[in-house]
């Protein structure tokens, strides 16, 4: 007699049941009360929840705090040119949240129910952040500077919708804040977009952020997935869908990041555009962080989970290499570090890296317009990535 079941597929409802009630209790700690929820063209429900009420203030250090001031931006910085508000779908519905509130992206069972674990949900797999990737599937091409002391990064991110393969791959363009070792200490605060079919669902490239102060272990997530990073912004969804995106060889579309130290409080701040600020994470989450970053890292990553043997045809960036130039090849332009006295500078000797070149690679350059600039990106599989 033949089971119609291998062991480990065999439904057991009583685990299942133990499943469903973790997931609900953490649904429970992630989407909090809402005073408006806006229905997004995507699929996405928005949630206008109250400032005090997010996510950070669960985090026993944060515990009835109060949201920050803004504080300084950084000497030159250019606050003009776009101030795009609307570059996120649910924007398109016509409606806003009020003052006094954030927009949050609601969590779903079925968000949760895709990823590996309860426990892993919101989480990047443990693992180093670059250089020898080959051992865990994820693969870059990133350009960037250390051995000096930087106090935050800036970079107009090219967008564009690449194609992910299945949904345990993703890809994402970001920028990287880094100190300590590239062991268990490791302190990141990340972000860009991604396309990640697990932690979203669906394909769209989606604006988000991280953070970690223990190489990706134990602490942080994505987003407002975890209490730590604190959002100031009404008018931004992290997680949200990015709309317009660039299109081969058509008009192309870039969104402009900044994250720096303010010098008064120490906290990291996120600006998006044109002097929209989103939020800060507070210093008391990290170690090394706390006092600086010791390099900063700007490109694209994917995930190569080696389907039938071969490399993924995963796309990073527009799924074109850096050859093929503007409108083809994606970019990061615009290039700056955050100095100890912060002022914006151009980037001090920028070194380029991909990890798998006959796969994704990129190549950096520097005019009067773009400042520091690099393309990078390719299609992953091709008969010199087989």
């Amino acid at each position: 007699m033949v089971s119609c079941c291998s062991n480990n597929q065999t439904f057991r409802p009583e685990e299942e049941s133990k499943k469903l009630k973790l997931v609900r209790e953490r649904l429970n700690k992630i989407n909090k009360p809402a005073l408006k929820t806006i229905q997004s063209p995507d699929g996405d429900i928005i949630d206008c929840v109250l400032l005090r009420h997010q996510p950070a203030f669960d985090h026993p250090k944060l515990k009835g705090k109060k949201p920050l001031d803004p504080p300084e931006s950084p000497n030159g910085h250019n606050r003009k040119g776009m101030a795009a508000e609307d570059f996120q779908m649910w924007m398109m519905s016509g409606e806003s949240c009020p003052e006094g509130t954030i927009p949050i992206r609601r969590t779903t069972e079925g968000d949760m129910l895709r990823a590996s674990s309860v426990a892993s949900f919101g989480k990047k797999p443990t693992r180093l952040v670059r250089r020898d990737s080959t051992s865990d599937g994820h693969e870059h091409a990133v350009g960037y500077v250390s051995g000096d002391e930087y106090y935050g990064a800036k970079a107009n991110i090219n967008v564009w919708a690449p194609r992910v393969s299945n949904q345990y791959e993703f890809s994402l363009s970001q920028l990287w804040v880094i100190s300590g070792s590239f062991g268990d200490d490791l302190n990141t605060i990340e972000a860009g977009w991604q396309v990640s079919p697990e932690l979203y669902g669906d394909y769209y490239p989606r604006f988000f952020t991280y953070w970690t102060s223990d190489a990706y272990q134990a602490t942080g997530c994505y987003n407002l997935l975890c209490s730590g990073f604190v959002q100031t912004n009404n008018r931004i969804a992290i997680g949200a869908a990015i709309s317009p995106t660039s299109s081969y060889g058509g008009g192309q579309f870039d969104i402009s990041l900044l994250v720096w130290k303010d010098p008064k409080h120490g906290n990291w701040w996120l600006e998006f555009g044109s002097g929209i600020l989103v939020g800060y994470w507070p210093s008391i989450l990290f170690t090394h962080l706390r006092d600086r970053a010791s390099m900063v890292q700007f490109g694209g990553e994917i995930v190569n989970s080696s389907p039938g043997g071969s490399h993924t045809s995963t796309e990073m960036g527009s799924g074109h290499f850096a050859g093929e130039g503007f409108g083809k090849a994606s970019y990061f332009r615009n290039l700056q570090v955050v100095d100890w006295d912060n002022n914006l500078i151009p980037l001090p000797n920028l070194k380029v890296l991909a990890d798998h070149p006959n796969c994704y690679d990129i190549q950096g350059g520097i005019n009067s317009v773009w400042g520091n600039y690099f393309y990078f990106g390719g299609p992953g599989r091709n008969v010199n990535c087989p």
